[in-house]
């Protein structure tokens, strides 16, 4: 605003730069030298050339002025927001869960991804092979717009040592590598899959009844002396042999076969982009694109595919971050929570 008030002064300087004024003033010195009422066309040039000189002067000055604020302007720093001076940040491990509780929160924001609320809170999943760092996450409704950060944390899962039988997992062919990489190739379409809405509530149900504690969730897996390509995405869960295998929610399913090294699979997708994954069992009851209700059964505990024995590998992948499912199967109020932000 200072640098346009000055702008403005430059256009009152040069209007008041006319001949009238030298004209009014060589006839006042011509009055003073005796010859009153008499103007000397030579004078009135001489102070027209002298009032420009110093009018010019004056100009190239205020012009210096003018570019130097403007130089000021462009230098000075934007404002920070209130939103960003109160960013709160919370600290959570890869593998994780956060929760975002705010009044008429609606809308979630992640890196490039957004999805709605559930029931006012917000959910941010922090992928199992994350780097540390900062995430920027959003939340958004009938309030402002309210920006925080996750500091994703080293950390180590360990690992262990499997000791497989004697079966083709443990020594895959060129063709049994082959399949699976067809098997990978039919999955990516389910990563693709748009997100929907929601048709499951926390907590989800459990996958096995009663509910073994989950393990290895995380870990380095070294399969007879040698270390698998990655992390073990799911956690593994001992049920008596043959226990049924439940839908933990409403969902379609979305791939149902037997993998070379998941053995019996089935995946279901529950909205929200939400895909629950069931692994080794011994039999499976529904197909593909089939609807299927909480509590439904899948098919029954087995030991397909690459497994030592009789087991259920259970695993979430949210968002398309692959989480421990423990956080969805137990009270989301246990869910690590984001302290709301000051305004």
């Amino acid at each position: 605003m200072s640098a346009w008030v000055t702008l403005m002064s430059y256009v009152s300087l040069f209007s008041e730069l006319d001949p009238v004024r030298a004209h009014r003033h060589a006839a006042v010195l011509n009055s003073k030298e005796g010859n009153p009422g008499l103007v000397d066309s030579r004078a009135v040039r001489i102070q027209l050339r002298t009032l420009c000189k110093g009018e010019f002067m004056m100009f190239i000055h205020l012009r210096g002025i003018l570019f130097g604020a403007l130089a000021l302007v462009c230098l000075i720093p934007p404002a920070v927001s209130t939103a960003q001076e109160h960013e709160a940040t919370i600290s959570a491990n890869p593998g994780t869960l956060v929760r975002w509780v705010a009044p008429g929160a609606e809308r979630c924001s992640m890196r490039a991804r957004s999805w709605a609320a559930l029931e006012g809170t917000c959910y941010y999943p922090i992928d199992l092979l994350d780097k540390p760092g900062p995430i920027a996450i959003a939340i958004s409704g009938s309030g402002r717009k309210q920006f925080a950060r996750i500091s994703v944390e080293p950390n180590d899962y360990g690992t262990e040592e499997i000791t497989l039988p004697d079966i083709p997992q443990a020594n895959p062919s060129r063709e049994d590598l082959r399949r699976d990489e067809r098997d990978r190739v039919l999955l990516s379409k389910v990563w693709m899959r748009k997100e929907g809405p929601a048709k499951f509530t926390l907590p989800l149900g459990e996958p096995v009844r009663p509910l073994p504690p989950g393990k290895s969730f995380g870990v380095k897996r070294v399969y007879n002396g040698k270390l698998a390509e990655q992390a073990h995405m799911g956690s593994d869960y001992d049920a008596p042999v043959g226990s049924p295998i439940l839908a933990v929610a409403n969902g379609t399913v979305v791939f149902a076969k037997d993998m070379f090294f998941e053995g019996n699979a089935v995946f279901i997708d529950h909205g929200d982009g939400l895909i629950s994954m069931y692994f080794h069992l011994s039999e499976i009851k529904v197909q593909a694109g089939q609807e299927v209700k909480r509590g439904e059964t899948l098919g029954r505990e087995g030991a397909t595919g690459r497994a030592t024995g009789p087991h259920l590998w259970f695993g979430v992948r949210w968002h398309d971050a692959r989480i421990n499912p423990r956080f969805l199967l137990e009270n989301p109020d246990r869910i690590p929570a984001l302290n709301r932000v000051s305004p």
